[in-house]
């Protein structure tokens, strides 16, 4: 099971020079951290903290791939991920994170990016995410078509235009 706290990042136990840190995701990540976009993956996050005199800066790297369902198909596809994202983070009073610079209370100090790293992958997530061509699964492609053929057929089936407006139209032309 993997545990959360690895994610943990003591602000005050960093000193002025540049920090690193690294960690491995993989299944047992996306299961601890329980979110719905995605389930399975092996990834590899590459931190760097910058101690400036009032803030941190911090640049994550993240490379690897992702399991996600198919658009079409549904079929789980992998899903390369490539990402540089950067965090900027300073002690106050309380907990904020809505603006661009995440506040974390100075009292505890502690920054969890165990959810930062998960929404940085989601947002690298193409919107439509499909196999290559000819990849999907074609017992899922053939109902698609069968379906397809069935709702077409049924519109031919209904009449071009409401008989309601056709009456209208004969008063109108009368």
């Amino acid at each position: 099971m993997c545990s959360l706290d690895t994610f943990k990042i003591d602000l005050k136990g960093l000193k002025e020079d540049d920090k690193s840190f690294s960690f491995h995701l993989d299944d047992t990540y996306f299961k601890a951290i329980d979110a719905p976009d995605v389930m399975h993956g092996e990834l590899d996050v590459d931190v760097q903290v910058r101690n400036l005199s009032d803030m941190f800066e911090f640049n994550i790297h993240i490379v690897g791939v992702i399991r996600i369902p198919c658009d079409i198909c549904l079929d789980d596809m992998d899903q390369p991920i490539d990402a540089d994202n950067q965090l900027v983070v300073k002690l106050g009073l309380e907990y904020n994170d809505e603006d661009d610079i995440i506040t974390v209370p100075e009292d505890d100090a502690i920054l969890d990016l165990s959810w930062f790293i998960y929404e940085f992958i989601v947002l690298n997530i193409p919107i439509k995410h499909v196999h290559a061509p000819g990849k999907c699964n074609p017992a899922m492609i053939q109902m698609l078509h069968e379906h397809d053929a069935a709702r077409s057929s049924e519109v031919e089936e209904e009449p071009a235009t409401d008989p309601r407006w056709d009456a209208l139209k004969k008063l109108k032309d009368s």
